[in-house]
C-alpha cells in the first residue's frame, strides 16, 4: 500500500532535551546531530529522534501513572540481562513491577518515560 505521506522523525517531549539525546545516543550507539537546551535530536543516518524542551515536564512514574502514558520506545536487544544491565549504567532505572520479564524488561530512561528491552527472536 502506498501511503500520502513519509515518516520524517519521531519528536518527544522533554524536561531535559539533551540529557534524553545523550542517553538514547549511548543505548542505540547513535549520534547526536543535535543538542541545545530547547532541543536535541539524535540519528543513525536514516532514522531521528528529536527531543523538545517542555517546561515542567515529568514521565508519567510507570506503572502508577501520576500522568498518562503519552508514548513508550520498544528496542530489540539479543541478550535482555546484560542489555538492561547496560542501559541502567547509562543512566536507566528499572520500576519493580515487571509484565513479562521473560520476555520484556520495562525500563524508565533519565526523564521518567517508560521503554522496553525486547528479546530479538
Amino acid at each position: 500500500m502506498t501511503g500520502i505521506a513519509s515518516l520524517a522523525m519521531i519528536n518527544l517531549d522533554a524536561a531535559d532535551p539533551a540529557a534524553q539525546a545523550s542517553f538514547y545516543a549511548q543505548l542505540l550507539g547513535w549520534e547526536v546531530l543535535h543538542s541545545q537546551a530547547e532541543y536535541a535530536m539524535v540519528g543513525d543516518g536514516s532514522t531521528s529522534i528529536g527531543f523538545g524542551q517542555v517546561p515542567g515536564y515529568a514521565g508519567p512514574g510507570w506503572p502508577a501513572e501520576a500522568a498518562p502514558k503519552r508514548y513508550h520506545l520498544d528496542f530489540y536487544v539479543d541478550d535482555l540481562d546484560k542489555a538492561e544491565e547496560q542501559a541502567i549504567a547509562l543512566g536507566a532505572t528499572k520500576p519493580a513491577e515487571q509484565p513479562q520479564p521473560d520476555r520484556w524488561r520495562v525500563l524508565l530512561d533519565p526523564g521518567g518515560q517508560p521503554f522496553d528491552l525486547c528479546i530479538r527472536s
